[in-house]
């Protein structure tokens, strides 16, 4: 089974998957428990909110995330215990100069710190950088693979859909939205 996350998504199964996403600045933590063959993905904006923003949706903060990703597992019978940890993401992908405090800093920072704390071991990683990248995790293997994906192509999709978009804005009476 395949199934595709988005940010502020965590996905978790005991059957065999396949889980993926696609990366910017955002960080997934892939947790999976070796001897139950149970694993899961999140994928989060930040590394944590102000209430306000919280109640909005808590699970693009990866403070929620990671809480919600290792609830999910250990429902399904993984240990926690037991669980490695692989973390992807974290690219600084606009063309902006990047700064200690920038966002892909923050989440690098903001998820070793959380693995060290709980006890996760990082037993793979892929964080940095400057392209955004492609995770695919699979569940009953523990297996991660990375593809990284050139900045400018995905630049140019984006461009190219927002071209699209702006031939053509929907109406809805007297209002036109773009």
């Amino acid at each position: 089974m395949r199934h595709t996350i988005y940010v502020g998504d965590v996905r978790a199964s005991k059957e065999p998957a396949e889980i993926r996403t696609l990366l910017g600045s955002c960080v997934a933590v892939c947790l999976w428990d070796p001897k139950t063959q149970i694993g899961g993905m999140n994928h989060f904006l930040l590394p944590d909110s102000t209430e306000d923003a919280m109640s909005f949706e808590p699970t693009r903060f990866g403070v929620h995330a990671m809480d919600v990703l290792i609830g999910e597992l250990m429902m399904l019978g993984a240990d926690r215990r037991r669980c490695v940890a692989k973390v992807f993401g974290a690219g600084h992908v606009l063309g902006v100069k990047e700064t200690a405090d920038s966002v892909p800093q923050r989440n690098m920072a903001f998820v070793k710190q959380f693995c060290q704390d709980e006890g996760f071991r990082i037993v793979a990683s892929d964080l940095g950088g400057k392209d955004p990248r492609i995770v695919v995790f699979a569940t009953d293997t523990g297996k991660a693979k990375v593809k990284h994906l050139p900045r400018a192509s995905v630049a140019e999709k984006l461009v190219e859909k927002e071209a699209v978009k702006r031939e053509e804005p929907p109406k809805y009476g007297d209002i036109t939205l773009f």
